[in-house]
């Protein structure tokens, strides 16, 4: 099998970007990026370590993400599996990409930029829930914001195919096959539904 090695065989393959793919690229939140991201409770963020790449998904009851102002993004970090992949990341590499969906909508939006964590309390109070606080807040710096072809969730069908999720394999089972048996899956799925509404904040 061969293989690309150059950015001149890749432009020779694709040709080049279209003007409206050179002209949606901004480096602050214009008013129409505001409306779009205020809209989203999900988003993904990508970054990378050390140790590799990492995406992780993001969602709220709200607003995914406070806009401070045209240059900066507040992304509160809610209870979750304790990795902190991302944080950890982010303190070896302060780039990240956002990726922001709208259920319904085909288009997506893009940040790409630059992050800091920070556990300012004033910031942390803007950010409570249901009386429970953000643990830290990722901040980031805008480098450029545009929106994404809608093809990708036009061939999907991402919005109009219903439920996919029958007879997938459970976070439990996955443990399960992953340990051999050693992590008993059925105990970690069956208490999940009273375990997710103490630990949802």
């Amino acid at each position: 099998m061969e293989f690309i090695e150059s950015i001149e065989e890749l432009e020779k393959i694709y040709g080049s970007p279209s003007d409206a793919a050179l002209n949606k690229v901004t480096n602050k939140i214009i008013s129409s990026y505001r409306a779009w991201i205020k809209r989203s409770s999900f988003c993904v963020i990508a970054s990378v370590g050390c140790e590799g790449t990492d995406v992780s998904p993001r969602g709220d009851d709200g607003q995914v993400v406070k806009i401070l102002n045209e240059k900066t993004l507040a992304l509160p970090d809610w209870k979750g599996n304790q990795r902190i992949d991302t944080l950890r990341n982010i303190l070896e590499d302060e780039r990240v990409s956002l990726l922001f969906m709208v259920s319904g909508s085909n288009n997506v939006v893009r940040v790409n930029g630059r992050a800091r964590i920070t556990t300012d309390q004033e910031l942390l109070e803007s950010l409570k829930r249901n009386g429970a606080y953000p643990k830290s807040v990722v901040l980031v710096k805008v480098g450029e914001v545009y929106f994404q072809c809608a093809r990708a969730l036009m061939r999907s069908n991402l919005w109009g195919s219903g439920d996919q999720s029958s007879g997938l394999p459970t976070p439990g089972s996955i443990l399960n096959e992953i340990t051999s048996g050693v992590f008993d899956g059925e105990v970690y799925d069956s208490s999940w539904p009273e375990r997710y509404k103490k630990e949802l904040w």
